[in-house]
């Protein structure tokens, strides 16, 4: 069964009823709030701007999309991109390419135009929508990129090379194509990170979708009395497939520009939100307005917010202590997953076992989780090796790239390349990337151990440990280390708080600076080795 039978039963069951709101507190309102068809008549406000849609728009509108691409030649197994920020249009075109039968490919939207066009060839892509804010890196590209493919345009004043998205739809039926989808079929393609050099092309097929939806409506028990707040871009996996559980449940979820404590929190006020995804940064900047009163709780109706999960990285136990010191009502959850797995979920803790802070959790819904040493051989319990998954959402394959397929997918099995461990009770506990892994002297040294132990600290706003070079041990830790507002630290502060850890652990280098995250959250340590001379040892240590 694909998703957008989902989105067809919820058409019939919940059609008048929201389904999606845009959110933009930064940007004053020129739409009417609430969308007609496709008229877009303007009016001034001083409101923010926000647009929502109902079930039944959301599915007509999916409709319109894809009978436009089978009208331009769009077949079966074709490759559709999308390269938008988050706005109202984004689902329903994504829906759009899937009801085709065309193979959905959304694009990080801070991919350069080198990016774009990397990723656009690796997939075949034959059509790209794309919103005005990539105008200028396409049009850098236009010769190379357009040359046989049909460019969307979603937006007002269309560039010259591009074809007009509204002008397209606009006559298009807004019944359901009669395409026949199985669960076999091929859907998505989602890109890796891209961290270490120019990303993967992850090909998921309609039963990877499905499971991903399934999965979250039971981890978080969402039902139609629910509201999402979903935060972080659509192109990720950690976002799409989390707001999955509002489309399995026929719920309301709301699509948020800003990441500002206040904005967040006025958005689960005003909108009801019940359940928030949010990335450590987010959490720990709610956390430190609170503590210095730039928020107060008592300005925001919250007592509806029941829910409050993190992802994409790990989670200190000090974070969630001090967060439920000011939300003791709240279940927690942490999810863990890769894109290669339909993104978070395949690990979870769930929200009975918040005794267990700072696991990742016990094998999500059918899922299956196993730890093997570098001969693939499982390594007894409490031993630390690499993750392996296998479940209904591991990717088909890396698109194109038999090798890396080969390399990564073992007899059914996921090669996570995480280092864990599990404990006694049946527990999964991340230690790192195996790629990050600190080898000093012969020791390994297990980055996120340290990082962890570091948040705890009261002025320590974020944390990233690498490995550095060092002539006598090969490596040595390094700490980056940035503060929180209005505070001041020093570097014999910090030494004298790692006391505590065994001395091999203790970071042998303090640097006071910004800690570089990425969209979805995690540390860009491949960034920080380039700009502290690791990356030439690393470099070194792969050759060898």
């Amino acid at each position: 069964m694909p998703v957008t039978d989902l989105l067809e039963r919820n058409h019939k069951l919940y059609g008048d009823e929201v389904a999606l709101v845009e959110l933009n507190p930064s940007v004053a309102d020129t739409r009417k709030s609430t969308w007609k068809e496709f008229d877009l008549v303007q009016q001034i406000s001083t409101q923010p701007y926000r647009r929502e849609i109902t079930w039944s728009v959301f599915d007509e509108k999916a409709n319109r999309v894809a009978n436009m691409l089978l009208s331009r030649g769009v077949q079966k197994g074709d490759r559709v991109a999308i390269l938008m920020f988050n706005c109202l249009e984004w689902l329903p075109i994504y829906f759009g390419i899937l009801k085709t039968g065309a193979i959905a490919v959304p694009f990080n939207f801070r991919f350069d135009a080198k990016e774009i066009k990397y990723c656009a060839d690796l997939a075949e892509v034959q059509v790209l929508f794309f919103g005005p804010q990539f105008i200028g890196r396409l049009e850098s590209i236009a010769e190379d990129i357009c040359k046989g493919r049909l460019m969307i345009y979603v937006g007002d004043a269309c560039p010259t090379f591009a074809e007009s998205y509204r002008e397209l739809v606009a006559d298009c039926s807004s019944q359901a194509p009669l395409i026949r989808l199985e669960d076999d079929d091929d859907a998505a393609i989602y890109y890796s990170s891209g961290t270490t050099g120019f990303p993967k092309a992850i090909l998921h097929n309609h039963e990877s979708l499905m499971q991903a939806a399934q999965m979250e409506q039971k981890h978080h028990l969402t039902d139609r009395n629910d509201c999402f707040l979903c935060i972080p871009p659509l192109y990720h996996t950690g976002a799409k497939f989390h707001w999955m559980g509002s489309l399995c449940a026929g719920s309301k979820a709301v699509l948020l520009t800003g990441t500002t404590p206040e904005i967040i929190l006025d958005a689960v006020s005003k909108e009801h939100c019940t359940i928030v995804w949010l990335l450590v940064p987010w959490a720990q900047e709610i956390l430190a307005a609170l503590d210095r009163g730039d928020l107060k709780l008592e300005d925001y109706e919250l007592d509806q917010w029941r829910l409050m999960h993190i992802g994409a990285q790990p989670v200190p136990r000090s974070l969630i202590k001090r967060w439920k010191e000011y939300f003791p009502h709240h279940l927690y959850d942490t999810n863990y997953g890769l894109s290669e797995s339909t993104g978070p979920g395949c690990v979870h803790l769930g929200v009975e076992n918040i005794h267990k802070v700072g696991a990742i959790g016990i094998p999500g819904y059918r899922w299956k989780c196993k730890i093997v040493d570098d001969y693939g051989k499982e390594v007894q319990q409490g031993d630390v090796g690499e993750l392996y998954v296998k479940g209904p959402g591991v990717m088909t394959c890396y698109y194109n790239d038999p090798a890396a397929t080969a390399e990564t997918l073992v007899n059914g099995w996921l090669r996570t390349g995480d280092m864990a461990m599990q404990d006694e009770d049946g527990f999964y506990f991340l230690v790192d990337r195996k790629k990050d892994v600190i080898i000093s002297g012969g020791e390994n040294i297990y980055p996120v151990q340290i990082e962890n132990f570091l948040s705890s600290h009261p002025k320590i706003l974020d944390v990233a440990c690498i490995g550095l070079p060092d002539e006598r041990l090969g490596e040595i830790t390094g700490a980056i280390i940035s503060i929180k507002e209005g505070m001041e630290c020093t570097e014999e502060e910090i030494n004298n708080f790692c006391k505590e850890l065994p001395r091999y652990k203790r970071p042998k280098k303090i640097i006071f600076a910004d800690v570089p995250r990425n969209a979805t959250g995690k540390i860009e340590k491949p960034a920080l080795r380039k700009k502290y001379g690791a990356d030439k040892l690393v470099a070194a240590q792969n050759e060898g």
